[in-house]
């Protein structure tokens, strides 16, 4: 007799056990009663950061933390219409930058209030026009370089459908020659070319950095960037430097400080 009380008492302990341990989404089913209106299923964020509580439809995007930008105006709708079409059809062959790299030259450039803006490496002019949403709302200006004469039209072509070629002013050529010409106060410097010259950019455009302002370095990860460049921004006093985005690309973000 004591034999089968136990039996039984531990059958219902499994049970208890079993279904506090079921996932919430499991029983929800169940709770679809008469006037009760939409069932609300329970999913995970895709990248695993936790759940999401909706009304979910197979196959959508259910993280926020993967949102893409959202237009605030025609023009910027315009702008970010023909970065997701050259995202699209322009990529292969461009060395472009990922485009959660081109949302943070945006931030960049417009939290500083750029003004002068140097990139060396503009390709078909992808992570040009990211960097024109900021100035078209600070009042600044780029300066761009590219070496490739058939890449330097393309660039010109997407500059204008975007509607932001006034804002731009693209010099082909050798940028390690080019870039001495400047001469004004500069806000930040992109460097996305040859990986072995940065340090030789760096060198000419550091002086003419202002106080405040940044040198962003793309490719920290892939390919591989000179060592004697990544030595140089992180043992310079001057410089406060971090990197973002390693598990991509890689970008280097160095702080000019005051």
């Amino acid at each position: 007799m004591k034999t089968g009380v136990v039996a039984v008492i531990g059958l219902g302990l499994v049970f208890a056990i079993s279904v506090a341990a079921a996932p919430r989404s499991l029983y929800d089913a169940g709770q679809n009663k008469e006037g009760s209106g939409d069932q609300k299923k329970v999913r995970p964020f895709q990248n695993g950061a936790g759940p999401i509580v909706g009304n979910v439809e197979p196959g959508q995007d259910e993280s926020p933390l993967k949102r893409g930008p959202l237009p605030g105006s025609d023009e910027e709708k315009r702008i970010l219409n023909v970065l997701d079409e050259m995202d699209r059809n322009e990529r292969r062959g461009m060395m472009n930058v990922p485009k959660e790299d081109g949302r943070l030259l945006r931030v960049l450039a417009e939290s500083i209030g750029a003004q002068q803006v140097v990139e060396v490496g503009t390709s078909n002019g992808y992570s040009t026009i990211w960097l024109c949403l900021a100035l078209r709302s600070t009042g600044g200006k780029v300066t761009t370089f590219e070496y490739d004469a058939h890449r330097a039209g393309l660039a010109r072509q997407n500059f204008k459908r975007a509607g932001v070629e006034g804002l731009v002013t693209l010099v082909e050529g050798d940028a390690h020659v080019e870039v001495t010409k400047l001469t004004e106060p500069i806000d930040l410097v992109f460097l996305d070319a040859d990986k072995p010259g940065y340090l030789d950019y760096l060198n000419k455009l550091l002086p003419l950095v202002r106080p405040g302002g940044l040198i962003v370095a793309h490719n920290m990860v892939s390919p591989a960037p000179d060592p004697a460049f990544v030595e140089a921004i992180t043992t310079n006093p001057g410089l406060e430097t971090i990197f973002l985005n390693m598990d991509a690309a890689g970008v280097g973000v160095s702080l000019k400080k005051r």
